[in-house]
């Protein structure tokens, strides 16, 4: 087994799991592969033990397993690189929330122990893409973003589903997740909580200036298309946090759920409602708690 590293040391401080994971992959002749920017932590540059490759990509590319050490970032940029691959993705988090990285530094011995073991499970969520005015296609674990750049008014989005007219949203943006995204940007903006695998896409304003204008939640089997009625430089359009540059005039993204799914690791005694209770502290009584 070779395990493909992707951290972001500017971002996080990754040298004590990392370190952790590189001793324990040297003592199971573990194949390890990673940037140069890794070699170079100070921490690091003295353990002789994985291949220097020239990008991520190419890690992925060549190892059996990717590990992600950072936060869900770290996680969301994983998944980009493993479209169309199907080689899981473990996270370890040494972010703030780390909702899909959920190995915790203190359990990678004991985690890595299991999966050498062969003691775990995919957990497979499938992403949403997006053709941007007929032409390159986009992928998306969490959402698709469009929202208004550099200014303080309010934009105008046009949101149709299996060609029947929903809405016109008058907004400062609009949100279009998939259920691993329901608990990001979605949930944020007030959005539901969706359980992983569960076959929708939802589409939730943000601020709109409409009362009752409230999240829908829609069969993922179908096209969605989005128009933004705004000159497209007052308009942001990114896919996971990534900002998509549009050249063309006008903005037609069209959104399905995509044939390729993100295969992550989840480990014996972790399961989805877990997650949302110790990430999100989700159905705690602050009541309890006060006597």
């Amino acid at each position: 087994m070779n395990f493909a590293i992707i951290a972001h040391p500017d971002k996080y401080l990754v040298a004590p799991p990392l370190k952790s994971v590189l001793e324990w992959c040297r003592r199971n002749h573990v194949g390890i592969y990673g940037k140069q920017e890794l070699v170079e932590i100070p921490e690091i540059s003295s353990i002789k033990a994985f291949t220097v490759v020239k990008s991520n990509q190419e890690a992925a590319n060549r190892a059996d397993m990717i590990i992600a050490i950072g936060g869900d970032g770290t996680m969301l940029h994983a998944a980009q690189l493993t479209v169309g691959m199907k080689k899981p993705v473990l996270g370890i988090n040494c972010g703030k929330l780390g909702f899909m990285a959920s190995i915790q530094q203190e359990k990678i011995d004991e985690s890595l122990d299991a999966i050498k073991r062969g003691d775990y499970k995919m957990d497979e969520r499938f992403m949403l893409e997006a053709s941007i005015n007929g032409g390159e296609t986009f992928y998306a674990l969490n959402e698709f973003l469009f929202t208004k750049k550099d200014t303080t008014s309010l934009v105008t989005i046009t949101a149709s589903y299996d060609d029947q007219f929903i809405n016109r949203y008058w907004s400062d943006g609009l949100i279009v997740a998939s259920p691993t995204g329901s608990t990001a940007y979605n949930l944020s903006s007030g959005g539901p909580i969706v359980m992983p695998g569960t076959p929708v896409m939802l589409l939730t304003p943000i601020n709109p200036h409409t009362l009752t204008t409230r999240p829908l939640v829609l069969p993922s089997d179908k096209k969605l298309t989005i128009k933004v009625e705004e000159s497209i430089e007052h308009i942001l359009f990114s896919n996971d946090g990534r900002v998509m540059q549009v050249d063309q005039d006008e903005l037609e993204v069209v959104i399905k759920r995509s044939v390729h799914n993100v295969q992550l690791v989840q480990l014996k005694g972790q399961n989805y409602f877990d997650t949302l209770r110790t990430k999100l502290m989700w159905g705690m009584d602050s009541r309890k708690r006060a006597h």
